[in-house]
């Protein structure tokens, strides 16, 4: 059964930084692309990267190149999100997703970012 275990959110001020974990269980993490995704007040579902299952990154959303870079430890079965520079906007529920889309995502970890 595939699960998919985020942590690393909290509280953060604008400027500061976040790092996210996510886990994969229950399938063959380095053989499937990975992504973020948020869901945030107002602006719904965002996809914010996705990572290939050679490490190649790919940002969606142009608000977080520069800020964010998506990494994968395919030996740890583990999927990174680095967020720096938080922004008020970057506040939401993250989540780690299986593919490049789809609905196949864990429980997500809350990110606020706030003064």
């Amino acid at each position: 059964q595939v699960q998919l275990v985020e942590s690393g959110g909290g509280l953060a001020q604008p400027g500061g930084s976040l790092r996210l974990s996510c886990v994969a269980h229950g399938f063959d993490f380095s053989d499937s692309p990975m992504s973020w995704a948020r869901q945030v007040p107002i602006r719904g579902v965002e996809w914010v990267a996705g990572i290939f299952i050679d490490g190649g990154p790919v940002y969606f959303l142009d608000s977080v190149k520069g800020r964010f870079t998506i990494s994968r430890d395919n030996a740890a079965s583990t999927l990174y999100l680095e967020m720096n520079n938080l922004q008020p906007e970057d506040t939401g529920m993250y989540y780690c997703v299986k593919g490049l889309s789809g609905s196949t995502r864990g429980q997500g970890t809350q990110v606020t970012v706030s003064s």
